[in-house]
C-alpha cells in the first residue's frame, strides 16, 4: 500500500470514528485544563500570602494538589490506553489491507503526538483563564474582599509543561508498546481482551476494611509517637505508616469488585451476569476505584474546611456575653475613645447609645514554663525556664465582672480562659510553677488549677488568679505592664455603620499615638520573651518589631491585620458581616481544591464506565439475541456502572468523615459543642456531594444505553 492510499484509508477511518478521537482529544485537554487552573491559583501569590509557608493550611491544600495531580495524569495515561483499544478495528483494518508495522508505528505515532500537544496546550492556554473566571464568579456571587485580586505568578505553568510532557510521553509510549507486541488477531480481538481478577478471597472484604481504618488511626498519630520516643521532629518517610490505607482500601475493593457487598448471598444467580463482567474486566477498574476514592477524600477534606471554620465562629461570636470587647494599654489612656464619646459615635450612627460599660484592669507577667528547643539533626529537647514568656492575668473579680462562667480561684492557682466546651488548648500555658513581676521581678509560686470558659478572651492567651495573688503580684509593677480591658452592648439594636465607624476609629487612634510601633504590633510578638532573651545575651527569634511584627492601619482589612493585630477589638455586628471578607481567600481557594478534586474523579468514573459499555457491547449484542428486554439490559448496565459509582463514593465520603472526627477529637480529646453543630454541617455537604455523583451517575447511564443501542422508556 504507498503512502497516498494509507493516507486516504487512515482519514475515512477517523472521520469514521471521530467519537474516539473526540474522547481523547476531550480527556487530555479536560486534564491540562485543570492542572494548570489549580497550579495556578495554589501559585498565586494571593493564595500564597495568605496561607503561610509551613503552616497546617499550606500542608494541607499542598497534599490535595498532589493527590488531585496524579489523578488527572493517571486519567489522561488510561485515557490513552482506552484510545487505542477504541483504534484497535480501525488498525486491524489498516494490516488487512497490508499496512506494515513500521508505517502504523510511524503513522499512529504522528497522529498520537499532534493530538496529545496541540489538546494539552490548548488546555493550558485555557487553565489560567478559567481559574481567574471562577476566581471572578466566586468573588461576584460568594464573597469577595480587598485581598481577593488575583494574581499570576506564571512559573505554575512548569507544573503544566511537566504534566504535558509526561502525557505525551506515555501517549507515545503505549501506542509503541501495543503495535510492537500484537499481531493482526491481537489487534482485532483487543476489545474482547480480559483483565481477570482471581485468588479473591472473602476475607479481603473485612480485613481491607480493619487496614483501612486502622492505618488512618496509626499514620495520624504516628508522628505524635515519634516526637515522645525519640525527642526527634518526625521525618517524612514516617508518612509510609498510612500505608495500610492503600492497602486496605485496594483489598476491599477487589472483595467488592469480585464478591460483591453481600456477605453470604442467598441467592448466587442474582446479578450473576454483571459481577461476571465486572470480574473479568475488573483489573482496571479497581485501580480506576482506587483513584477516584481518593480524589473524593481529598476533596470532601477541602470541602470541609468552610463549614467548620465558619460554624465555629459563628457559634462562639453569637455566644459572646457581650457585643464589644477591646483593649489598650495605660499609655493611651487619654488617646482610645471614651465611653461618652463611644456613645455619642453609638447615637449617631443610628442606634440607642451603649450600656453596660465594663472596664477591667489586666497586667502582663512574666510565667514559668516548657519549650522545645531545637538542636542539630532534627533533634529537639525540652527545657524548664522560670520566664518562658508573657502572659495576661486579670484578677478573678475582674473576670466575674464579665464572664457568666462560675469562677472560684484558690489561692496559689492560676486558671486558663479557653472557649466554652473546650477542656484542653495547645496554646494555653498549663504548666507554670511561678509567675513573675516584669518590673519588681517578685515571684509567687503557683500550680495550674484548670480551663475557664469564655467566647470572648477564649484560647487568646489570659489567665485568671485569686484576687490576693493578683493584688501581690501586681504591687509595684509599671504601666506598661497594664492594660484596660473594656466591654460594653449597645442599648438597642446595633448595627454595622456603629461597628464599622468604632473598628476604624480605634485603629486611627492607635495609629496616630506616639510611638505606634510598639502598639501595631503582631500578637505573636512577645515583649517578656525578648527582654528575657536579651539578658541571657541570646537573640529574640520571635515576631519581632523589626520583622513582621509591626502591622499596618491601611491594611486593616486585610486577613493577618483582622487575625493577629494584638489589639483587635471584638464586635458581634462586625465579625459577623466581614468573617466571609476576611476570610474570603481561605474559603474561595479550598472551595476551588474540592471542586477540581470532584470534577476529576467524575470524569475518571464517566470515562470508565463508557469503558465499560466499549468492552462488554458484544456481551449485550449476545443478550439481545437471546431475547433480554431493554429493562433487564437497563437493570444489567446500572448493575456494572453502580459499583463504579457507589463504592469510591461511600469508602471516600465515610473514610473522610471518619478522619475529619479523629481530627476534631485529637485536637483536645474531646468533641466541643461548635465541633459537634460543625460535623452535622459537614454531612450536609457530604450528602450535597452524593447528590452531584448521584446526578453525574444517572448522566452516565444514559449516554450508556446510548451507545449499547438499548431502547429507552416509552
Amino acid at each position: 500500500m504507498n503512502v497516498n492510499t494509507l493516507s486516504v484509508v487512515f482519514h475515512k477511518l477517523r472521520s469514521h470514528n471521530r467519537k474516539n478521537y473526540i474522547l481523547y482529544v476531550c480527556c487530555n485537554f479536560t486534564s491540562l485544563l485543570l492542572i494548570t487552573a489549580y497550579s495556578g491559583i495554589l501559585f498565586s501569590p494571593t493564595v500564597l500570602s495568605i496561607f503561610p509557608e509551613g503552616g497546617d493550611s499550606r500542608k494541607q491544600i499542598d497534599m490535595i494538589f498532589v493527590m488531585a495531580l496524579i489523578g488527572c495524569l493517571v486519567f489522561t495515561i488510561y485515557a490513552a490506553g482506552l484510545f487505542y483499544r477504541m483504534k484497535s478495528k480501525e488498525l486491524g483494518v489498516m494490516m488487512l489491507l497490508g499496512a506494515s508495522k513500521q508505517k502504523l508505528i510511524k503513522t499512529l505515532s504522528g497522529e498520537v503526538f499532534i493530538l496529545s500537544l496541540v489538546s494539552s496546550l490548548a488546555g493550558t492556554v485555557l487553565g489560567l483563564p478559567l481559574a481567574w473566571l471562577l476566581w471572578g464568579l466566586f468573588r461576584l456571587l460568594l464573597v469577595d474582599g480587598p485581598e481577593m485580586a488575583l494574581h499570576f505568578d506564571f512559573s505554575c505553568l512548569l507544573v503544566s509543561a511537566l504534566s504535558m510532557c509526561i502525557v505525551i510521553f506515555f501517549a507515545c509510549a503505549i501506542g509503541l508498546f501495543y503495535l510492537r507486541k500484537v499481531n493482526l488477531m491481537d489487534v482485532v480481538n483487543t476489545e474482547h481482551k480480559n483483565e481477570p481478577l482471581r485468588g479473591v478471597k472473602k476475607w479481603f472484604g473485612w480485613v481491607g476494611l480493619l487496614l483501612l481504618f486502622s492505618g488512618a488511626i496509626l499514620g495520624y498519630y504516628s508522628s505524635s509517637i515519634y516526637m515522645s520516643l525519640f525527642q526527634s521532629y518526625s521525618p517524612a518517610w514516617l508518612n509510609v505508616t498510612y500505608a495500610p490505607v492503600f492497602i486496605g482500601l485496594y483489598l476491599f475493593l477487589l472483595h467488592v469488585v469480585v464478591n460483591g457487598l453481600g456477605v453470604g448471598r442467598k441467592n448466587n444467580y442474582k446479578g450473576l451476569i454483571a459481577r461476571s463482567m465486572m470480574k473479568f474486566q475488573g483489573r482496571q477498574t479497581v485501580n480506576n476505584m482506587m483513584v477516584v476514592t481518593v480524589l473524593i477524600t481529598g476533596g470532601l477534606f477541602a470541602a470541609f474546611y468552610t463549614p467548620m471554620l465558619g460554624t465555629g465562629h459563628m457559634m462562639r461570636t453569637e455566644a459572646r456575653a457581650f457585643d464589644y470587647g477591646f483593649h489598650y494599654p495605660y499609655a493611651l489612656e487619654q488617646t482610645v475613645p471614651s465611653q461618652a464619646e463611644i456613645d455619642s459615635m453609638a447615637q449617631d450612627a443610628g442606634t440607642s447609645g451603649i450600656a453596660d460599660w465594663t472596664n477591667i484592669e489586666v497586667s502582663t507577667l512574666g510565667a514559668a514554663g516548657y519549650r522545645e528547643v531545637q538542636d542539630e539533626g532534627g533533634k529537639f529537647h525540652v527545657e524548664y525556664l522560670p520566664i518562658v514568656g508573657g502572659s495576661r492575668f486579670l484578677s478573678e473579680s475582674a473576670f466575674k465582672a464579665f464572664s457568666d462562667t462560675e469562677c472560684n480561684v484558690p489561692k496559689g492557682q492560676y486558671y486558663a480562659i479557653n472557649q466554652v466546651g473546650y477542656k484542653n488548648s495547645f496554646r494555653l500555658n498549663n504548666g507554670a510553677d511561678m509567675i513573675t513581676n516584669m518590673t519588681t521581678r517578685e515571684e509567687i509560686p503557683v500550680t495550674f488549677g484548670g480551663y475557664l470558659g469564655d467566647d470572648i478572651l477564649g484560647d487568646r492567651g489570659y489567665y485568671v488568679l485569686n484576687d490576693e495573688d493578683y493584688k501581690k503580684i501586681t504591687q509595684g509593677i509599671s504601666e506598661e505592664w497594664k492594660e484596660h480591658m473594656v466591654f460594653f452592648n449597645t442599648a438597642g439594636q446595633d448595627n454595622y455603620t456603629f461597628a464599622r465607624n468604632f473598628f476604624d476609629d480605634l485603629v486611627d487612634r492607635f495609629a496616630a499615638s506616639p510611638q505606634a510601633e510598639n502598639y501595631m504590633i503582631s500578637s505573636e510578638y512577645d515583649k517578656v520573651e525578648e527582654i528575657v532573651a536579651n539578658e541571657n545575651g541570646q537573640i529574640y527569634d520571635g515576631d519581632t518589631l523589626e520583622d513582621s511584627g509591626t502591622l499596618s492601619s491601611e491594611q486593616r482589612d486585610s486577613n493577618g491585620f483582622r487575625l493577629y493585630w494584638d489589639y483587635m477589638p471584638q464586635s458581634k455586628t462586625l465579625d459577623s458581616h466581614e468573617f466571609l471578607k476576611i476570610m474570603a481567600v481561605f474559603l474561595v481557594a479550598f472551595i476551588f481544591v474540592a471542586l477540581i478534586c470532584l470534577a476529576v474523579a467524575m470524569m475518571i468514573c464517566y470515562t470508565r464506565s463508557i469503558t465499560i459499555a466499549i468492552n462488554n457491547r458484544y456481551v449485550f449484542d449476545d443478550l439481545k439475541r437471546l431475547g433480554a428486554s431493554p429493562a433487564f439490559l437497563r437493570k444489567e448496565v446500572k448493575r456494572q456502572v453502580s459499583k463504579v459509582f457507589a463504592v469510591p463514593a461511600t469508602v471516600g465520603c465515610m473514610a473522610m468523615y471518619f478522619l475529619y472526627g479523629l481530627v476534631m477529637y485529637a485536637n483536645d480529646s474531646y468533641f466541643s459543642v461548635d465541633e459537634i453543630w460543625g460535623m452535622i454541617v459537614c454531612l450536609a455537604v457530604v450528602l450535597a456531594v452524593a447528590a452531584l455523583i448521584y446526578l453525574v451517575y444517572r448522566i452516565t447511564i444514559r449516554q450508556m444505553e446510548e451507545k449499547l443501542e438499548i431502547e429507552r422508556r416509552p
